[in-house]
């Protein structure tokens, strides 16, 4: 495995964009020192690939300094002759016509066999077609568009566990009481995000008389690894049952 040095780039990239330890932290929503750290101790594996898309470099440059600095793009012409961006966080996602655009799914899955610890990984086997048209309306980039299923019924009986929910990974920042995906230690969590005193976080379930509020201060959000993925921005929920036809 190659050894991660991307301290002295990550530093660099803020130099050459006017971007202040303070400012990276605070749009980070973490502490300045725990950003500093990552100057000589380089971004944490975890945070590599968002860090590379804030960015707009390669993250295996980013880490390693091996290979184009430059993120990879892919340049997908449609049908009548335009061409639309296909650059996407962990590849590429592809067009199906002007109208349909496909997008890349995630998953929480085990590490490995057996283990009880997971991550949240692409699946390759699976993806979900959305109208170009309603992700232009909420100004997200396609690139930017992934989808995931919800996990569990801290969100019933707004969005039910097994649906399929949308996520906008150019939008991170919180923007109190908005639904956000989130990244735990590895587990896939969907939840109403809200900012607290000194770069702290809430999170509510719409569930709440189950799932009560959870509070994590800026030490414990970088030690328990919770990384916001991106805003919930559509979801598909299917019928509890199918109903029953009188009469027959």
């Amino acid at each position: 495995m190659r050894k991660n040095t991307s301290g002295p780039r990550f530093k660099a990239l803020l130099e050459a964009a006017n971007i202040t330890t303070t400012g990276f932290a605070k749009f980070w929503g973490t502490e300045a020192q725990n950003i500093h750290n990552w100057y000589t101790r380089g971004v944490p594996a975890y945070r590599m690939e968002e860090v590379s898309r804030l960015l707009s470099v390669n993250s295996e440059w980013l880490k390693t300094g091996e290979g184009s600095k430059e993120s990879p793009r892919l340049q997908t012409p449609a049908s009548n002759g335009d061409t639309f961006d296909a650059q996407s966080v962990n590849g590429v996602y592809s067009i199906i016509n002007p109208n349909d655009i496909e997008l890349p799914f995630f998953k929480e899955t085990p590490l490995s066999a057996g283990a009880d610890k997971t991550h949240v990984i692409l699946d390759p086997e699976q993806t979900v077609r959305l109208p170009r048209a309603h992700l232009a309306q909420l100004e997200i980039r396609p690139s930017d568009a992934i989808c995931a299923h919800m996990i569990g019924n801290s969100m019933a009986e707004r969005i039910e566990d097994g649906s399929i929910v949308g996520i906008d990974r150019g939008l991170t920042q919180v923007v109190d009481g908005e639904i956000y995906a989130i990244e735990h230690d590895g587990m896939l969590r969907i939840k109403y995000l809200h900012r607290m005193p000194g770069n702290a976080l809430r999170l509510r379930s719409h569930n709440s008389a189950e799932y009560p509020d959870e509070i994590f201060r800026a030490a414990q959000i970088d030690e328990q690894r919770i990384h916001i993925l991106g805003w919930v921005f559509w979801w598909s929920t299917l019928g509890k049952r199918r109903p029953v036809v009188p009469f027959l």
